[in-house]
């Protein structure tokens, strides 16, 4: 069974600076490609970031670029977005998704809660 269990959420100052996992079992992680997606509070789902089973970043949502990274760590099954910079337009959940991307739903885990707020 594909288990996602995202964690590292919590309440951030804007300027300020969070990170997240996200512990994956029940599947082979290392061919897998991962991604973050998040949901604002009354808004729809919004990819974040992928990344490909190689490691190649192949994607970041325009408003995040340049602050957020993901990134991986296939002897632990672990995937990461260290967030900085926070806005409070960042304010959402945040969920991993084993393959998926843009264009495909992928199978989501559970969400972590992120709040930017002074």
């Amino acid at each position: 069974e594909v288990q996602l269990q995202a964690s590292g959420g919590g309440l951030a100052q804007p300027g300020g600076s969070l990170r997240l996992s996200c512990a994956a079992s029940g599947f082979n992680f290392r061919s897998s490609d991962m991604s973050w997606l998040r949901q604002p509070p009354g808004k729809g789902p919004e990819w974040v970031s992928v990344i490909d089973s190689d490691g190649t970043t192949t994607y970041y949502l325009d408003s995040v670029k340049g602050r957020f990274t993901i990134s991986r760590d296939d002897a632990k099954n672990t995937l990461y977005l260290q967030m900085n910079s926070l806005k409070p337009e960042d304010t959402a959940i945040y969920y991993c998704v084993k393959d998926g991307r843009p264009g495909r739903i992928g199978k989501r885990g559970q969400g972590t809660q992120v709040t930017v707020s002074s």
